[in-house]
């Protein structure tokens, strides 16, 4: 086929659609012969490259420490509500000691007399009396006061158990038909875990009912035992 232009100057180009050329970088770099030109170019063009990889690197990192500061506060958060409740139950704790050291110093004072009773009666041999039972220099079996602290000085927690007075000092009184019974009821005085201390005041023989007997008198001083000899019963029991 046969095409004839009846424009002159103009030609007729077979269309192939749209195509993307790239600059021809050798004749620019031939049309600039500037060299301090092409250093600042290649200066700017380095900057922009490392800003560029700075501005990466930096949010790659900035994302990794914002994750571990979201599991930091989860577990600061977990850790405080632990710390809250340890607190409170050691408020409980402070509570309950200083409630049971005013319990046990109520209970040792008011509970030594029985226990020199009972301990008195079961070192008591057989055919001995005794006279009197009485305390020596104002013991009573009071509760020792508790040490204060200085002034301005910080409270320091829940008050010890106050203990007994260790001032708790008797004096036992009888009489006995046998020699060998007040030496066997000193032994058992002495062996008791609740005396300490216990001496003999006087011995001498008397006639009582025109008999010969043997008067005495023995002192010894009250002790809270261990607790290994201590045991508990209950106060009431169902009866059936």
């Amino acid at each position: 086929m046969i095409e004839i232009n009846l424009l002159p100057g103009r030609t007729t180009e077979k269309s192939t659609g749209f195509k993307l050329r790239l600059p021809d970088f050798r004749m620019m770099l031939a049309n600039v012969t500037n060299p301090w030109l092409l250093a600042a170019c290649a200066a700017w063009i380095l900057v922009l490259g490392g800003g560029l990889a700075l501005f990466v690197t930096t949010r790659a990192r900035l994302a990794v420490l914002n994750s571990r500061l979201d599991s930091v506060r989860a577990e600061k958060q977990r850790y405080d509500a632990v710390i809250s409740q340890k607190r409170q139950s050691e408020r409980m704790r402070d509570s309950l000691v200083a409630e049971i050291g005013m319990i046990r110093s109520i209970d040792g004072a008011r509970y030594v007399w029985p226990h020199i009773l009972d301990q008195v009666s079961k070192a008591l041999p057989p055919y001995t009396w005794l006279t009197t039972l009485a305390a020596q220099g104002g013991g009573g079996g009071q509760p020792a006061p508790a040490p204060q602290p200085p002034a301005g000085a910080p409270p320091a927690g829940p008050p010890p158990t106050a203990p007994v007075s260790s001032a708790v000092a008797f004096q036992i009184t009888g009489s006995t038909v046998d020699i060998q019974a007040y030496t066997t009821f000193l032994r058992q005085l002495a062996a008791s875990p609740w005396f300490t201390d216990v001496m003999p005041a006087s011995s001498q023989t008397v006639v009582e009912q025109d008999r010969p007997v043997t008067a005495f008198t023995i002192g010894a001083h009250f002790r809270v035992a261990d607790s290994v000899y201590m045991h508990t019963v209950p106060i009431t029991q169902s009866l059936r």
